[in-house]
């Protein structure tokens, strides 16, 4: 069975993909390379910035991020988000189902904004930072 303290540590961004209704992936808002942290503190505490790497594109994002709190339930995290910069995610929770493999992390979300959109973010522990 999967620990929160396994979760604990630095995560690099390696791929962003939304999923279309076959389930097949297609390229994130952030482009083909984005580039990404995100933090889990072992006092529950979560942060997450993610960029485009390369030009933008009309309508398409360049940066997201947001901060705030998370915890485990079963194979999922919860984020409470306390900062970030659309107001209307403040307060509220985003649930993502979970698959850790080692230092491999997958997550299985639902957009933040715009029309809701399925997505799939994989995340490499980096070195140093195991549980």
């Amino acid at each position: 069975m999967m620990t929160a303290h396994e979760l604990v540590g630095v995560w690099r961004l390696e791929a962003f993909h939304d999923i279309d209704s076959t389930g097949a992936l297609n390229e994130g808002p952030l482009g083909p390379e984005p580039r990404g942290l995100l933090f889990y503190s072992a006092d529950g505490h979560v942060s997450v910035t993610m960029m485009r790497t390369g030009p933008a594109h009309r309508g398409r994002s360049a940066y997201m991020s947001y901060a705030g709190t998370w915890r485990r339930e079963g194979d999922r995290v919860v984020h409470t988000i306390d900062v970030a910069p659309e107001p209307g995610w403040l307060g509220t929770e985003q649930s993502r189902d979970l698959e850790l493999d080692g230092d491999d992390l997958v997550l299985h979300g639902t957009s933040l904004v715009g029309p809701v959109q399925r997505r799939v973010l994989h995340w490499r522990r980096i070195a140093g930072d195991a549980a």
